[in-house]
């Protein structure tokens, strides 16, 4: 699933992530007078866990996206997507950077290796 933002910029979220992090007191847990509360166990997943059924308008603020496994309880609001976007782009960034001072590194050992 794509946003594109007000300021032009675009998030790509993975639906598996989306419904991984889905920001429900079942999926979470929540807190209750200064008391954290667990989430319950989930059971075994059902099919359809990682497949949109639909998107709906909450007000103005946020978005319930439905699964068509029947889950449909975590309400996204667009601070929430904005925050998960931005940390998907860092993630996705230094990944990046990673792999590639990875692969610069292994070509110059295998470089030096060479010289001897």
């Amino acid at each position: 699933m794509s946003i594109t933002w007000n300021n032009d910029k675009v998030h790509t979220y993975p639906l598996k992530f989306l419904r991984d992090e889905s920001p429900d007191a079942g999926n979470k847990g929540e807190t209750i007078l200064w008391k954290h509360y667990d989430a319950m166990p989930q059971g075994p997943d059902k099919p359809g866990k990682y497949e949109v059924a639909s998107i709906e308008m909450v007000g103005q603020y946020a978005i319930n996206i439905k699964w068509k496994d029947g889950y449909s309880y975590g309400i996204y609001s667009w601070d929430l997507l904005w925050r998960l976007g931005e940390y998907l782009d860092v993630k996705d960034n230094l990944h990046q950077d990673f792999e590639h001072d990875h692969d610069h590194e292994h070509h110059n050992k295998k470089r030096n290796e060479g010289d001897k």
